[in-house]
């Protein structure tokens, strides 16, 4: 469904399950809400799932950017209004956990726990901020996601994926091609200005995970470890055949470490 918001954005939400607890799953850059899609049917039979695509993405609206993190959390709070959520877990992968983690430095009374996926505390360097925005343009200069296509796909998926798993990193490159060149562009120059969450992390007295893929060349596992240790209540879960796209490497194993979170 669309949820159209106040702001004028109109997003693209699904709602999997009827009862229970409600988790947000958040997609990373540049994917959309699909690549949760065998968790939010696992989920659905005992939670209410929520997907939806960021703002700029899927089949969401793409208006002005950029897009900030503090922007991007607002309208997930905007769209567990419209559904009269009040309190609610998040998963969030890479671009979705630093949205889980403005959204846990917004609205911390909301959030019941947390789970990363691939996704760091830190704000980005000087030098991947500038590779951001120099990204930013030649998707935009190209109407085009193949730069960003480019750019992405030896950092989302495990070598062995790349080698042996054809149908995986198929759909990867749909989910990709199917995004709004502007969109990403915006989000890219978005991500770059994002804040450092590592002054959060101590403070969060919630049930945290942190989900890591032992071939991810985003997310090397000494800093994921770090990720985990960083929250009082952290705990890392490891991948041992995924890269930087868990969800669709090894979606049971992901599910698994949703459902005992979710579970206690």
């Amino acid at each position: 469904m669309q949820v159209l918001l106040d702001t004028g954005v109109s997003l693209a939400v699904r709602v999997d399950g009827e009862n229970g607890d409600a988790i947000v799953l958040i997609h990373g850059f540049p994917l959309a809400s699909e690549v949760w899609s065998a968790q939010s049917r696992a989920l659905s039979r005992s939670h209410r799932a929520i997907s939806l695509d960021l703002r700029g993405m899927g089949a969401s609206s793409v208006p002005k950017g950029p897009y900030l993190m503090e922007t991007l959390a607002a309208d997930v709070a905007a769209v567990l209004d419209r559904l009269s959520i009040d309190r609610v877990w998040i998963a969030g992968h890479s671009l979705g956990g630093y949205v889980a983690l403005a959204f846990a430095r917004m609205f911390s009374e909301r959030l019941a726990g947390l789970a990363l996926v691939c996704s760091r505390l830190a704000a980005d360097t000087p030098e991947v901020a500038a590779a951001r925005y120099e990204l930013a343009d030649r998707a935009e200069s190209a109407a085009s996601m193949e730069p960003v296509l480019e750019a992405f796909e030896p950092r989302l998926l495990a070598p062995e994926t790349l080698a042996h798993r054809p149908e995986i990193v198929e759909a990867m490159r749909a989910i990709v091609r199917r995004n709004d060149p502007r969109g990403a562009a915006a989000m890219l120059r978005g991500m770059a200005v994002r804040d450092d969450a590592s002054d959060i992390a101590p403070d969060l007295d919630v049930p945290v995970i942190v989900i890591a893929g032992a071939a991810d060349a985003a997310l090397p596992l000494p800093q994921a470890q770090a990720v985990a240790a960083a929250f009082p209540r952290g705990r890392l879960v490891l991948c041992d055949h995924s890269g930087h796209l868990p969800m669709l490497e090894e979606p049971d194993r992901v599910t698994e470490a949703l459902e005992a979170l979710l579970n206690g």
